[in-house]
């Protein structure tokens, strides 16, 4: 199971149940749905090839195989440079403070797996202020 946080907390997911394509569905030549699309995107593949669809697109769903593998940030922050308006989720095993630095590149949403949430603690996923290091050991 999974779990979607965002800026305002843990949400349900108004996703559910609907069909993401893969990315190579787009260039499959298959007819696509008229309605707005949802598609998982790799993390392998360059943000320009989602270009010919992102006025499509309603939500972009980048995947995070590994905690350690940050290739997603950097693909989160190309697809607001171009311009891409729509909702933005990162699908992983992130941890607490990837998940404000996937907000600050530009996601507005993380699905995370269940047990990741359990492991880490569901306050350790409220959005808080920012405190600086000193702020906090110095307090």
């Amino acid at each position: 199971m999974t779990e979607l946080v965002t800026d305002e907390g843990f949400v349900p997911d108004a996703w559910a149940g609907h069909v993401f394509l893969a990315f190579d569905a787009l260039w499959s030549g298959q007819d696509l749905p008229e309605e707005a699309l949802a598609v998982d995107f790799p993390n392998d593949r360059d943000p320009i090839d989602l270009a010919p669809w992102l006025s499509r697109l309603a939500l972009v769903r980048v995947g995070f195989p590994a905690m350690g593998d940050g290739r997603g940030f950097s693909i989160a922050r190309r697809l607001r440079e171009m311009g891409y308006a729509g909702r933005l989720r990162a699908k992983g095993p992130l941890i607490p403070d990837q998940f404000r630095a996937a907000c600050r590149v530009g996601f507005d949403e993380v699905e995370l797996p269940t047990d990741v949430v359990e492991r880490h603690g569901r306050a350790s996923w409220n959005p808080r202020p920012q405190a600086s290091y000193q702020a906090r050991v110095f307090a």
